[in-house]
């Protein structure tokens, strides 16, 4: 069965950045599944894999303006620790989630100084070529519930 609009599809992949560092595998772990033609995925990739079939292998190179965008400095500022009160201990690599008047953003943590805690607010892949190394393992027909819950159902599923 060929990769169309509203399959399911399960794939293994591998995504290295531009200098070929491993970011992400679903190799020796759970399989990515997911509802062709419904934008869960990135663009390119989802376009990729239209008309693709069950043993196919292949890669798509996205650049950072059509992953998740280039990097943006005005994003990563200073703020004091006394904004993330209740953590016991802050470091480098930690995840937030802020609410903001523009919805939620994920903020990293960067850095810390004494007091000064640098955030940075850009998507951890932006400014990032993604390269993903594809293998289709299965595609079928979803379920009108499925469709209306916006995601697969059942094993080989990540939800």
């Amino acid at each position: 069965m060929r990769i169309t609009k509203h399959k399911i599809v399960t794939i293994d992949y591998t995504l290295t950045n531009g200098k070929g560092s491993v970011l992400n595998s679903s190799i020796g772990g759970e399989p990515f599944t997911y509802i062709q033609g419904i934008g869960s995925i990135l663009p390119d990739l989802e376009g990729a894999l239209e008309g693709k079939n069950p043993g196919d292998r292949f890669t798509v190179r996205i650049p950072p303006e059509k992953g998740y965008g280039p990097r943006n400095e005005s994003l990563t500022r200073v703020v004091s620790k006394d904004r993330f009160k209740g953590v016991e201990e802050l470091r480098a690599g930690m995840q937030f989630e802020a609410r903001t008047e523009d919805g939620k953003h994920m903020l990293t943590i960067v850095g810390i100084d004494g007091n000064d805690v640098t955030i940075d607010a850009n998507h951890p892949l932006a400014g990032e070529t993604l390269n993903f190394d594809v293998t289709v393992r299965d595609v079928r027909e979803a379920t009108n519930e499925e469709l209306t819950h916006g995601h697969p159902h059942g094993p080989d599923t990540d939800h």
